[in-house]
């Protein structure tokens, strides 16, 4: 045992140390008096020897909780058989318990730098001086001054660099950033005067990071140390990125100057913002429970939690784990509830992470198992404790409301109380077509323009062909020379051996002709049906030159609309023609058009011919662009809108939502459903 930090009460502290699995426990007055008369070896001695030895008065109840917590550490001596058994028991089944929790994170020691660092530690003492930080200021606001007069090309340092340039650049700064961190926690435990027993590598979802064994720290009395050993890793990539930052001023451009921009930049940022975390057990925790002077801050204020929502939602009235002032408790349910929160969307981003690191198969059982060990298993641990506890409830206020509540949820959840759903849709006249340029022409006469009502048939422009002209008088000028010899034939010995063949060219002359005139006759643009014109071109004037495939304008009919909207997996299944349908359109240019749905198709969408609705031109359809081609991300479903209430025709397509009116269902048989269909697509059933 050490002495260690006073108590909250004023107490004296004690540190008991495990050497064996080089652990720390931190002991109250006491309990040190306890371990001090362990020799008794006898409660009722041991319990009269504190009690007339000390001012303290303890009972056999004290004496219970400490071997309790000596047997739940494996700090006792077995001697017993039953102990033994109840040992391998307990390790048997924890071997699957430490599976699930270290499989993600794991250490693997490499070095046992301790006698290496107490060698080098006189030739860096002067690390710890004043002076040293004063220089280290200067260097920094030296560092900032100066890149301050070239910020555009500090900003822009690393784009310059791709490929195995920036692999090696950035593997370098990273590797020598994490060394330097490691090193500066090693040398300031040794500093003060504790041992370093490894330094080796931990996995992190199968990422390699570097890590320094300081527990050894805990023996130190000193808060003040306690914290310069906790921050000493991001002190020392601190110091290297100030250095690195006036480094970089004077280096010219070149791989090294990326490098040195990474560990001025960029590596000190992702330190600060994963080790100042106290949420997890990083540096960011160790120095926030020194600073509270608060050990297993996590586990204290996790009960405290626990305690508080029992007394709040079923009425408990247990007695608080420990006191703390009005203000502390305060502080320490919000830290436990907001270190959950953080938590749940940690662990739920790394069983994503790792089903995707993961064939598909073991991908799902590895999220499965994931989710169930770190997300649910929290949660049903809390109500069975609930279930067990059920005979202490009292109907009250506080009962009530909970009930009240939880009935609420329930109903919002299981009651298929919501029947629409809201989808992307785009929304169109019924008659709807383009005029294109059947071949390049010049644009001779135009009879239309935007807004004019026209009728079936009526003639839109007329475009001139050059070239088809000149076809059409050649072909004639064939057609008429073989006309004249298949007249002649009977008159001349020459043209009489060419015999039916004669003929067969001048038919063909003929239908040539006839070929030329229908693709002359296809410049002039008619209406396909009664409307009116909308969005013509720019280009629709005399004189100009049109090339084939270009888009003139657009006949909408009189009246009329129809619509498509694009729906999941999960809503198809729900969806019957002739249920209500409406659609709102983006733009707001018009209210609420009441439609009705037509077909469902059952086969998803590979393709989106919409980009009106693509995401990467501002849609609200995830997609992404393969060979030129507008791919959904997500399985989706086209739903055609028909037999819309009758209104003047848009001039153009109008995208936005259509909520289509499906048959009931809860949030809890959607969510269902979802799960259901997801894991069978994942799985490829």
């Amino acid at each position: 045992m050490h002495a260690g930090p006073d108590q909250q009460d004023g107490s004296p502290g004690w540190v008991l140390h495990d050497p064996a699995a080089n652990r720390f426990f931190l002991l109250g007055w006491a309990s040190f008096e306890m371990l001090s008369r362990w020799g008794a070896r006898d409660a009722g001695r041991l319990m009269k020897a504190v009690n007339t030895q000390t001012t303290l008065t303890l009972d056999m109840h004290d004496i219970h909780h400490l071997v309790q917590f000596l047997r739940e550490n494996q700090l006792l001596q077995t001697e017993s058989s039953e102990e033994l058994w109840r040992l391998h028991q307990h390790r048997h089944r924890g071997y699957l318990s430490w599976l699930l929790s270290h499989y993600l994170f794991f250490r693997i020691p490499l070095v046992r730098p301790d006698a290496l660092l107490a060698r080098l530690l006189p030739w860096i003492n002067w690390v710890f001086r004043p002076g040293f930080w004063w220089l280290m200021a200067l260097i920094t606001l030296s560092g900032l001054f100066m890149v301050s007069q070239q910020w555009d090309a500090f900003t822009h340092t690393f784009s310059s660099y791709g490929g195995w340039m920036a692999a090696v650049g950035i593997a370098v700064a990273l590797s020598v950033a994490k060394v330097v961190h490691e090193l500066g926690h090693a040398f300031t435990a040794r500093h003060f005067g504790c041992r370093v027993p490894a330094m080796g590598i931990a996995f992190l979802v199968m990422v390699p990071v570097l890590y320094t064994d300081t527990n050894d720290a805990w023996k130190l009395p000193s808060r003040r140390q306690r914290l310069l050993i906790g921050g000493a890793g991001m002190m020392a990539e601190l110091t290297l990125a100030s250095c690195a930052t006036l480094l970089w001023c004077f280096l010219p451009d070149s791989p090294f100057r990326a490098g040195i921009f990474l560990l001025a930049s960029t590596t000190w940022l992702a330190t600060l913002a994963i080790n100042a975390s106290p949420f997890m057990r990083f540096d960011g925790y160790f120095l926030l429970s020194d600073l509270l002077q608060m050990p297993n801050l996590h586990a204290r204020s996790f009960a405290l939690a626990r305690w508080h929502l029992r007394r709040v939602l079923l009425g408990l009235d247990d007695p608080e784990p420990e006191h703390f002032s009005a203000s502390r408790r305060r502080g320490l349910l919000i830290f436990a509830w907001l270190t959950w929160l953080y938590r749940l969307v940690i662990f739920t981003s790394i069983a994503f992470l790792v089903y995707h690191l993961f064939f598909k198969t073991l991908g799902i059982i590895l999220l499965m198992v994931e989710l169930g060990w770190f997300v649910v298993r929290p949660f049903v641990n809390e109500l069975q404790v609930w279930w067990r506890r059920r005979h202490d409830l009292r109907w009250g206020f506080r009962t009530w409301r909970t009930l009240f509540f939880l009935t609420v949820i329930v109903l919002f959840l299981a009651v298929p109380w919501q029947r629409g759903v809201s989808v992307p849709a785009v929304m169109d006249a019924a008659q709807s077509q383009a005029i294109y340029v059947p071949e390049d022409a010049l644009v001779g006469q135009v009879n239309v323009h935007d807004g004019d009502w026209v009728q079936q048939g009526q003639v839109l422009a007329v475009l001139t062909s050059d070239s088809l002209d000149y076809q059409i008088a050649q072909a004639k000028v064939i057609a008429a020379n073989l006309a004249w010899q298949v007249a002649q034939q009977p008159f001349s010995k020459g043209l009489d051996e060419q015999g039916a063949a004669l003929e067969k060219l001048a038919l063909a002359a003929q239908q040539q002709i006839e070929s030329l005139l229908r693709q002359q006759a296809r410049l002039t643009l008619t209406a396909p049906f009664a409307g009116r014109i909308a969005d013509a071109s720019d280009t629709l004037k005399p004189g100009t030159v049109v090339v084939q495939g270009e888009r003139l304008m657009q006949v909408l009919g009189k009246e009329g609309m129809r619509g498509e909207g694009w729906v999941d997996e999960d809503t198809v299944t729900t969806l019957r023609p002739g249920d209500a349908a409406f659609f709102v359109p983006d733009s707001g240019e018009t209210s609420a058009i009441r439609c009705k749905v037509g077909q469902v198709d059952r086969l998803n969408q590979t393709t989106l011919d919409q980009p009106l609705l693509a995401s990467v031109y501002g849609g609200g359809i995830p997609v992404q662009i393969i060979n030129e081609r507008l791919v959904p991300i997500n399985t989706i479903f086209r739903v055609r809108l028909d037999a819309c209430e009758t209104r003047l025709s848009p001039e153009r397509e109008m995208a936005g939502k259509v909520v289509l009116q499906s048959e009931h269902r809860s949030f809890l048989q959607r969510a269902w459903r979802w799960l259901v269909v997801s894991l069978g697509r994942e799985a490829g059933l």
